[in-house]
């Protein structure tokens, strides 16, 4: 009996099977994962598994005899070589394996600097698996010198560590701003008075021309000509989805693996979900890369397996913890053209995207009620005027009973 078999045991990945057994599925299930730990949690990867206050088993995001206990059989350490869309069968471990419903739950990688500017030496580290944070911890000490490259929320995340744990940060973005992509001018200008305030050196619209070191990095050379002494370098300049598998097996895919709103690939009997998918979404075709995306999507797509076609409706939120900040996001900012700036408690802060009277999103710093109002009235589809948002003396609260 072929059954199901879920590629990809990550967040997604996890979310899916389970979501399966809860649904009733009975029949032969497989999850394949290539790392050697049973699924778990990367959010804390950044945070508090480099900060050494986890440990290893609190990131698991179940025990390991929970797919023993629930007929769930799970396969670490073991890549999936090739998947025959026609014969219904993949390669992993050198076996051939049948399914009837295959998901791609593959995720994402991150991008590497190239070789050729020293980006294969020996310090240079990413923030992406439980792999990656072993290999780093130990050069995670007071004094050292560390280079960030990316001024993203990874790197942002693994620079307040760093700065907390006594270490030298500099941190570069070639980007005119820190966190340029996914947010306003605002934001980025609040965490760097934040990561500023705490001795790190944050250069903007500075590249990486090279790393420097006979095996091991020693030093960097930036895109300005300055030159800097690093014991080691963290990389975060973004992820790309892991599409390898389903594009030598002719699934269509661009920006990530294409689905329906089912979670439906190019091959019907194959469901993709998580940052390995790209998905319809209001018009747009994008990608969602947090771990609310992956345990939804993935639990739809579960449903959608057994029979359910309903579609899937992401409503997005996300969320960076840097130093004792909480930045929680609700809504996507795509086509905002202003942003409206509300002071809460205590020194926290909301920054509000419109496009035009229509709300997107809310970046809620330090300010859950901000976050909670703001969460619940774009998944309502309402959108507050905006000299509403504007006004001190508005009661936020009062926003949802009308």
């Amino acid at each position: 009996m072929s059954g199901i078999v879920v590629v990809g045991a990550g967040q997604a990945g996890a979310s899916l099977v389970a979501k399966l057994h809860a649904l009733g599925y009975d029949g032969a299930l497989t999850l394949i994962g290539d790392e050697g730990d049973p699924p778990y949690q990367r959010p804390p990867l950044s945070k508090a598994y480099l900060k050494g206050e986890m440990a290893r088993e609190r990131l698991y995001l179940r025990p390991e005899s929970f797919y023993h206990d629930n007929d769930i059989e799970l396969i670490t350490g073991a890549s999936v070589s090739g998947i025959d869309t026609s014969a219904k069968t993949l390669e992993v471990g050198g076996k051939s394996l049948g399914y009837d419903q295959l998901a791609l739950t593959t995720g994402s990688v991150p991008r590497r600097l190239p070789a050729s500017i020293g980006g294969a030496l020996a310090g240079v580290h990413f923030v992406r698996t439980l792999g990656d944070i072993d290999a780093m911890a130990p050069a995670i000490v007071p004094g050292a010198r560390v280079l960030i490259v990316g001024g993203g929320y990874i790197g942002l995340e693994a620079a307040a560590v760093a700065a907390e744990k006594g270490l030298h940060v500099t941190l570069v973005e070639m980007a005119d701003r820190i966190l340029q992509r996914v947010a306003c001018a605002a934001t980025s200008d609040y965490f760097r008075a934040l990561h500023v305030s705490h001795g790190v050196e944050i250069r903007e619209a500075t590249g990486l021309d090279r790393l420097t070191g006979t095996d091991v990095v020693t030093g960097a050379v930036l895109s300005d000509g300055s030159a800097l002494e690093v014991d080691l370098v963290i990389v975060g300049v973004g992820i790309t989805p892991a599409t390898a598998l389903a594009e030598a097996a002719g699934l269509t895919c661009d920006n990530g693996i294409v689905v329906d709103e089912m979670g439906r690939t190019s091959d019907p009997s194959v469901w993709s979900a998580g940052d390995c998918a790209n998905l319809p979404y209001r018009g747009h075709r994008l990608r969602l890369e947090s771990v609310q995306n992956a345990i939804d999507q993935a639990e739809a797509v579960a449903a959608n397996m057994l029979g359910a076609e309903t579609p899937y409706d992401p409503k997005p939120w996300f969320w960076s913890d840097q130093y004792d900040v909480k930045l929680q996001i609700a809504g996507l900012n795509i086509g905002y053209d202003h942003v409206i700036a509300r002071d809460g408690d205590g020194g926290s802060v909301s920054h509000w995207y419109y496009a035009g009277e229509h709300l997107l999103a809310v970046d809620a710093i330090s300010d859950p009620r901000a976050y909670m109002v703001g969460k619940r009235l774009i998944e309502g589809g309402k959108s507050p005027a905006p000299s509403v948002i504007e006004d001190p003396a508005s009661d936020l609260k009062a926003l949802l009973r009308t």
